[in-house]
């Protein structure tokens, strides 16, 4: 038979250890959210153009269950394509005009396809086939970087044509700085992609304000004036819900793209 003395030992005993349970979980969650704080802290350090280089994302790839559009998302791992990238049957010595009907109004591009004739090449192919008709732009960012995010079927930042194409004309915008960037000046409309090179699918940008960004990203052509002004009334009004960086509060659908030779 327990004494009372005894059974008042265990209880003190077993008290003792819930306590000591408790304080090294205490502490593996304070390492925890140590380590998060650390991660989230060289993020932020990173500024503006590490900001971009993961969110720019296009999500055309298997492994990319997590993303952006990201949102901020984080950069996705490429996988294989599953198709080919469409055959090469641009003129490579003539020039291209992307137009983009939306129900905010019309958006013209001026694309050259000598120095990026993958990109022309399958931005034609897509838009011939409808690719891009019935569309949103998906993304809007007012902060750090100053773009609206369109070209996804699936409007959420995960989708594309099932193919990538190369990265072409990195060089077009200069050498980059100290900061490891280069301007892409207000009117730009490059290519978005993974973080990898060579991940470019059907996604692209629309720079609405000067922004700064690593040299990564194939700049493919130039709004003209009419269309830079659409997109920058859209900016104006912002991102849904107040945020930063998301839907556009005025939403942007691609009614109609066709790329015909000019």
């Amino acid at each position: 038979m327990v004494s009372s003395d005894q059974r008042r030992r265990q209880l003190a005993r077993e008290k003792f250890q819930r306590q000591q349970e408790r304080r090294v979980q205490a502490r593996k969650k304070k390492q925890q959210y140590t380590v998060v704080a650390a991660a989230l802290a060289v993020v932020l350090a990173a500024g503006a153009a590490a900001y971009a280089s993961i969110g720019l994302s296009d999500g055309d790839t298997k492994a990319n269950d997590s993303s952006a559009g990201d949102s901020q998302s984080p950069s996705a791992t490429p996988s294989k394509s599953e198709s080919p990238e469409p055959a090469m049957s641009i003129d490579k010595t003539a020039k291209y005009s992307m137009s983009l009907t939306t129900n905010q109004g019309e958006i013209k591009i001026a694309m050259d396809a000598a120095k990026t004739p993958h990109t022309v090449n399958s931005f034609k192919s897509l838009a011939d086939k409808g690719y891009f008709n019935g569309t949103k732009c998906h993304r809007l960012t007012t902060e750090g970087i100053f773009v609206l995010q369109c070209g996804d079927p699936k409007g959420d930042g995960t989708g594309g044509p099932g193919y990538t194409i190369p990265d072409e004309n990195l060089t077009a915008l200069g050498k980059a700085g100290a900061d490891g960037t280069v301007t892409f000046p207000a009117g730009t409309v490059a290519m978005a992609n993974t973080g990898q090179p060579h991940s470019g699918g059907s996604q692209f940008f629309l720079v609405y304000k000067e922004t700064k960004l690593p040299p990564s990203y194939t700049p493919f052509g130039k709004m003209d004036a009419a269309g830079l002004e659409v997109v920058q009334d859209v900016a104006k009004a912002g991102v849904t819900g107040g945020a930063k960086d998301g839907a556009p509060k005025t939403a942007v659908t691609i009614e109609k793209a066709a790329v015909p030779k000019v």
